[in-house]
């Protein structure tokens, strides 16, 4: 079994690898990866980072986001969202965002990774999972990025607040919170004592 044959049985589809990764099995590694990209073996998502397509009945397989992120950071601490998650809270947001949101500790800065735009923030503190309360929080922090009517937001929010537990959301609100967003829940939990 000659190198690239040896690289490529150690690919799996569905696999986000970065250079790096496939150095350890290469000692031509630009080449080998060229050479796998222009068979159509792999595919180049940005320097450095190639993802192995899965194939399933309708074609191939887009890779996993966290899967992209996870590579282009070299890390699993990192929270992925995106502003689609506000609509969930019934805050009457409605708006579509093509954007996917990275909170992590390294990178800062919009990317493009396999086609798919993301907005990397590096924060000091950010949840592993986003809870009701950190998006309540998120949302009251990006309010003025997104397009939606503020004041009926910020009416619905306050609302809200009332209906979750008051210690967890001022807790998110002191950990995940601006200044403004720290003062707007302190407000809108002291109505209700």
């Amino acid at each position: 079994m000659n190198r690239l044959e040896q690289l490529k049985s150690h690919l799996r589809p569905g696999q986000v690898s970065r250079r790096a990764d496939l150095a350890q099995w290469s000692k031509s590694v630009d080449r080998h990866a060229r050479e796998l990209v222009e068979a159509g073996v792999l595919r180049k998502l940005r320097n450095g980072l190639y993802y192995y397509p899965k194939a399933s009945v309708f074609g191939q397989v887009p890779p996993d986001e966290r899967a992209l992120v996870r590579a282009f950071l070299r890390e699993d601490d990192f929270l992925l969202t995106s502003p689609n998650t506000y609509n969930t809270l019934g805050l009457g947001t409605t708006q579509i965002y093509n954007t996917r949101v990275v909170y992590n500790h390294k990178r800062h800065g919009r990317f493009t990774l396999g086609g798919l735009p993301f907005d990397f923030r590096r924060k000091p503190r950010f949840p592993r999972h986003a809870t009701e309360e950190f998006l309540l929080v998120d949302l009251l922090n990006n309010l003025s990025g997104l397009a939606e009517d503020t004041t009926a937001v910020r009416a619905r929010a306050r609302a809200k607040a009332r209906t979750l537990d008051a210690t967890k959301l001022r807790r998110a609100a002191r950990d995940y919170g601006k200044v403004a967003t720290r003062k707007f829940f302190d407000q809108a939990l002291a109505d209700t004592a």
